[in-house]
C-alpha cells in the first residue's frame, strides 16, 4: 500500500475547505461559484501579491504586516490550483510532475547547448 504524498493530502485539505466555502456560497448566494467566478477570485488573489510584493520592496504601503500577508496569500494561491485543477478535472500531482520533468529535461538540453566549455 502507498502512503499519499503531500501534495495529495495538500490537495484533500483544499478540497475540504472549498466544501465549506460551498456550504456559505450556497446559504448566501444560492449556488456555489462557477469556475469564471473562482478563476476571479484567483485573480484578485494573484493582483493582491503583486501589490504585496510591491510593499515588501518598500514601494506600497499597506496595512498590515507584509510578511504574513504574503505568506497567506501564497498558501491560498496554492489552494486556488487545487481547487480549479479538481473543477477541471486535472489530477495536478501528476501534471506538475510531468510539467518539472519537461521543463528540467528542456533546461538540461539548453545548458548543454550553451556549454562554453563543451565546444
Amino acid at each position: 500500500m502507498t502512503s499519499a504524498s503531500p501534495l495529495d493530502e495538500a490537495r484533500e485539505r483544499a478540497l475540504a475547505v472549498r466544501a465549506k466555502y460551498e456550504i456559505l456560497e450556497q446559504r448566501f448566494n444560492g449556488k456555489t461559484w462557477s469556475l469564471h467566478e473562482m478563476m476571479l477570485g484567483f485573480s484578485n488573489d494573484v493582483g493582491y501579491i503583486g501589490r504585496l510584493l510591491l510593499a515588501n520592496d518598500g514601494i506600497w504601503d499597506i496595512d498590515g504586516d507584509v510578511e504574513a500577508e504574503l505568506k497567506h496569500k501564497l498558501a491560498e494561491s496554492v489552494w486556488w490550483n487545487f481547487v480549479l485543477a479538481d473543477r477541471l478535472g486535472i489530477d495536478l500531482g501528476a501534471a506538475y510532475a510531468e510539467t518539472m520533468e519537461n521543463i528540467g529535461e528542456a533546461l538540461d538540453g539548453t545548458i548543454a547547448r550553451t556549454d562554453p566549455d563543451a565546444g
